[in-house]
């Protein structure tokens, strides 16, 4: 049957060679390669079958051209270089000193059972561990939230340690390059980190050339090139929101440092994201993070910037900060997402942009729900993503099915990357529950172990609810023809 099916290929494209020899080697080459990086598929990534299968599917299904684009986008791979030189720096910068206090009140911990098997999971996947004595603020507003950066940055007496995704020269880009310049100027040392495709319009525009000319350090992370596809995957990203202040106060969430109205994708604004501002112990976590990301992408040295530990507030509370990436633990994210969903007993309200969870986190999910746990999921109703939006809405019937309750934003692009649990413990966090932020990008999590907290984040979470459509199941009935493309993207799904 082989030998048949290659003759016939041979002898289809034999004009187009004018000697048959060289269409079966032609075709024997490349029904070669498929085999082979099928094997490949099959040992590297067996272990989760529905991305094996999708893989498989690519690579057999498109000659050559499969291959390739496995190549590309199929590993997570930093590049031999790249991550001899990451491992260096978690060995140099992960240091048990810099996860410990001197103060015992950061230690004093008194967790129920639920937070308590969550917070060793985190642990287990990050190194990092929970601290106690932080004041913490969930910011929901978006003029509030720059409001309050840029005060923290004019407070700023050392250092002003940025980390973003995207970098929009509009006014809130504008703003946060005259504080920087301002800062610098009166002898603080400013440091910014911009993914370099995210924020490649920035790092070659006048406004980085400016903060440059004025001494602020602007350093592009994972630089992107064609020629860098040949050793690494060029859309591995720095996905990270970070500001830290001086070392003692910290903001982590979503948001970018571009206005609501998002000038690259104008139509689906404004954009609405979460951020929260940190102020304790747990901070110099994110320094840490920082002082990583910095040292891969420069070469500098920040060690001495995280000796000292920050103060411990009165009346704080618990936080462990979570970092993951590509050379972390893989599972790190979705692991902890999926142990929330576990743990959960009455409630659980998750709010993000792109949806495409795995098999196992789309089962935890839905037994969730079947268990009793209002299970809500939050997700914007117009996606600059249609092919995610298709993806997700191929799920909303068996979700449905099994009582979870699925509300569409409906007054922007919901951007927000929120998690509560019985009102008892919160997540804010850069990451999307998606497969590129699980195993591709670089993320930052933070996991605040108060009710008081969680409540706080649960009426944010509220707001978004009450500007939402909730999908009724008994008027969720797509037609066949939207039937067939949101199944048909949700195949796409292990590999988005």
């Amino acid at each position: 049957m082989l030998g048949g099916a290659l003759t016939a290929q041979a002898s289809s494209i034999t004009d187009w060679f004018g000697d048959g020899r060289w269409a079966v080697l032609v075709v024997a080459t490349d029904i070669t390669l498929r085999l082979f990086f099928a094997c490949v598929v099959i040992v590297r990534k067996g272990s989760r079958p529905s991305v094996a299968m999708a893989w498989l599917l690519v690579i057999i299904g498109f000659p050559f051209i499969g291959i390739l684009i496995y190549l590309v986008l199929g590993e997570s791979r930093l590049g031999s270089r790249r991550r001899r030189i990451h491992a260096q720096v978690l060995a140099q910068m992960d240091r048990a000193e810099f996860h410990c206090h001197d103060d015992p009140r950061a230690q004093q911990l008194s967790l129920g059972t639920s937070e308590t098997q969550v917070e060793r999971l985190a642990r287990l996947v990050s190194r990092s561990p929970v601290l106690n004595g932080n004041s913490v603020e969930v910011v929901g507003h978006p003029d509030k939230m720059v409001e309050a950066m840029l005060a923290d940055i004019d407070r700023a007496q050392s250092t002003v340690h940025l980390t973003t995704y995207i970098w929009l020269d509009d006014r809130v880009g504008s703003a946060f390059e005259s504080a920087l310049i301002a800062a610098q100027s009166r002898g603080v040392q400013c440091r910014v980190l911009a993914d370099g495709h995210g924020s490649s319009g920035f790092l070659a525009g006048e406004s980085c050339r400016r903060l440059r000319a004025a001494g602020v350090k602007v350093v592009t992370a994972l630089p992107t090139a064609v020629l860098r596809a040949i050793a690494h995957r060029i859309d591995i990203r720095n996905h990270r929101k970070l500001l830290i202040v001086d070392g003692v106060v910290g903001w982590i969430g979503s948001m970018n440092i571009a206005a609501p109205e998002f000038a690259l994708q104008p139509r689906y604004a404004p954009w609405v994201d979460c951020m929260m501002r940190l102020h304790g112990p747990s901070t110099r976590e994110l320094q840490l993070i920082f002082a990583e990301d910095w040292l891969l992408d420069t070469g500098e040295n920040l060690e001495s910037l995280l000796v000292e530990p920050p103060p411990v507030q009165e009346r704080g509370v618990p936080v462990q900060v979570m970092a993951s990436g590509p050379n972390f633990d893989n599972d790190a994210v979705r692991s902890l997402l999926i142990a929330t969903l576990q743990v959960a007993r009455r409630e659980i309200v998750l709010t993000t942009p792109y949806f495409v969870p795995d098999p196992e986190m789309f089962g935890s999910l839905c037994v969730a729900a079947r268990r009793g746990v209002a299970t809500h999921l939050v997700l914007p109703r117009r996606n600059n993503s249609k092919l995610v939006a298709c993806a997700s809405r191929a799920r909303y019937r068996a979700m449905l099915d099994a009582g979870m309750r699925i509300h569409e934003f409906t007054a922007g692009l919901l951007h927000a990357k929120t998690i509560t649990v019985d009102e008892s413990f919160a997540v804010i966090t850069s990451s999307n529950l998606d497969r590129r932020s699980f195993e591709i990008n670089f993320e930052a999590s933070a996991i605040v172990y108060d009710a008081r907290f969680a409540a706080k984040v649960r009426d944010v979470q509220q707001g978004y609810i009450d500007r939402s459509a909730e999908v009724v199941s008994t008027q969720w009935m797509p037609t066949l023809r939207r039937r067939l493309v949101n199944n048909s993207a949700a195949l796409l799904s292990p590999l988005l």
